[in-house]
């Protein structure tokens, strides 16, 4: 783990994880296990991401997860990155954003990053392709 993870993990412990809990009746719920994503560094670790849908855009997004320090880092990172973007805007990003984001240049937090949002892009599009409720 890199010294830019170690900090910004240290940061989350100190001031709490703002994004950690669940939504009531997200719009869109996502299982990292159950889409064959690994996002945690065990294999008894789970990632569950509610997210909060309005007019095509993320309005809230939060997370349950048992893993490892980078992918917390990652997740938290993600939520920051994406709360208040449209579909089309969450799209288009890639890992370099969580790499700035954390002040990382890790290939561990780039591989994270890489599957959630991969993880959130089959979640988007899923959730465009059933319509929205």
């Amino acid at each position: 783990m890199d010294e830019a993870v170690i900090k910004y993990y240290r940061r989350l412990l100190r001031e709490g994880f703002e994004h950690a809990g669940q939504l009531q009746s997200p719009s869109i719920f996502l299982d990292s296990a159950a889409e064959g994503i690994r996002v945690c560094g065990h294999s008894t670790g789970h990632m569950h991401i509610f997210v909060g849908v309005s007019d095509r855009k993320i309005d809230d997004i939060k997370y349950l997860c048992s893993c490892d320090p980078t992918a917390n880092v990652s997740v938290e990172a993600l939520c920051d990155l994406v709360k208040g973007k449209t579909f089309e805007e969450v799209a288009t990003m890639t890992e370099d954003s969580f790499l700035q984001v954390v002040g990382s240049k890790g290939e561990e937090l780039r591989e994270k990053a890489k599957g959630l949002l991969e993880l959130l892009n089959r979640g988007l599009m899923r959730y465009q392709t059933q319509g929205s409720r």
